[in-house]
């Protein structure tokens, strides 16, 4: 079969969205914690809604929705499809039960193998493709939105077991350096014939000046430094609008950070623990970033000096953290590239209707399924968004070290 590959990384996506959830109970995947984030139950329904929407209802003969109602409900954002359901109150949708969406899952998992069986029509692996891709974007969400979750009970519940060794990597320890490069006109985006998602492309050219970038990220210990110089009370770090941000919320250091008398402890998902100081931090909106990158006599890189001098890091090794760690932050809004073209249709709404008032995050985390995330990736978030695993990595133009 020409795209068993797919169909193999197809159906063990499809597993693992499962597995994520077995831990949890039918209450856990109901909630919802707050309007940016959706219960668990919604994400394994949505990311079947997709398959049936955007494959089955195009590609299957003698196509029948699994629930006529489910067009509506798990819709996010896809106006051409029609009606969404409010997405703040996605956890008011105690109907349909979580046994119901696996049901829903297995029966369009079911649909969708006998058309891999019998089509060949390569817009329809493209698709699947695609779908692939966008359940593997919402595993992320599910392991984010849980963790958020959790962390609103005063329990401080585990969704896993501490593991036995909490010792940091030797990327984690190395001393903080920097790397140079000199100026030079560079391509980014995606080339070569492998998945990208319509913002990566199309490969245009950029022109870098001299930049320095730090060869791993900020860890817990070098930002509690910045807290405990009182830079959540310096309005002359923060941009202007953060420090509105700041002060309006009240903020004192980065989500799901508590301070007792015993010291600094962090939530994660293996509930609350003591503050691990050499592991990167994370969870940091762009207004913190870019405070602390002025804090360090710093900034935050643009995107094109993060993509080429990771491009660099795969024949030379010089850089670590790119993508196990945490998404990092750069100072690039996100806006199309050059030539940009979304495609026709609503899948063209899955990226270039967003490309307003968000700022590019480059790598991947901790939380990013293997293989999903490359130098070409775009994520995005807007400036006050800390519940996604979004840490820091510091650039120097070279200019300002000579003067």
């Amino acid at each position: 079969m020409q795209y068993a590959n797919l169909i193999d990384r197809w159906q063990q996506v499809r597993q693992r969205s499962v597995s994520i959830a077995a831990p949890l109970s039918a209450e856990d995947c109901t909630a919802q914690s707050m309007p940016d984030a959706s219960p668990i139950k919604w994400h394994l329904a949505h990311t079947t809604w997709f398959f049936e929407t955007f494959i089955l209802e195009r590609f299957e003969a003698h196509f029948q929705p699994f629930h006529q109602d489910f067009r509506v409900l798990f819709n996010s954002y896809y106006n051409g499809i029609g009606d969404k359901h409010p997405r703040p109150q996605r956890g008011l949708l105690t109907r349909p039960a979580l046994d119901m969406v696996l049901a829903y899952r297995q029966q369009v998992d079911a649909r969708i193998r006998r058309c891999c069986d019998s089509l060949t029509d390569p817009h329809f692996f493209q698709l699947l493709e695609l779908g692939l891709q966008h359940e593997q974007q919402h595993q992320e969400l599910m392991l984010t939105d849980i963790k958020h979750l959790l962390s609103c009970n005063p329990l401080y519940p585990a969704l896993y077991a501490s593991p036995a060794d909490l010792q940091p990597s030797a990327a984690t320890c190395a001393m903080l350096t920097w790397q140079n490069y000199d100026a030079c006109l560079c391509e980014i985006g995606h080339q070569g014939k492998g998945f990208c998602f319509d913002n990566e492309s199309p490969r245009h050219r950029q022109f870098l000046e001299p930049f320095q970038l730090a060869t791993r990220l900020i860890r817990n210990a070098e930002y509690l430094a910045f807290i405990e110089d009182g830079a959540y009370r310096q309005a002359a770090l923060w941009l202007a609008e953060g420090w509105d941000w700041v002060r309006q919320h009240n903020l004192q250091h980065p989500l799901y950070w508590h301070a007792n008398p015993q010291g600094w402890q962090e939530f994660n998902l293996h509930g609350l623990q003591p503050l691990q100081l050499q592991q990167p931090v994370g969870h940091l909106s762009y207004f913190e970033a870019s405070a602390y990158a002025v804090w360090a006599d710093a900034r935050l890189p643009t995107e094109a000096e993060w993509e080429y001098a990771a491009s660099q890091h795969e024949a030379e090794g010089q850089l670590s953290q790119l993508f196990d760690s945490c998404w990092q932050w750069t100072c690039s809004s996100y806006s199309p590239y050059p030539g940009f073209m979304p495609a026709a249709g609503a899948v063209g709404e899955y990226n270039g209707k967003f490309m307003v008032n968000q700022y590019v995050l480059r790598g991947a985390s901790a939380f990013t399924p293997a293989g999903h995330s490359r130098n070409s990736y775009r994520n995005f978030f807007p400036a006050t968004a800390r519940w996604q695993l979004t840490g820091l990595r510091l650039a120097r133009s070279l200019q300002d070290q000579e003067e």
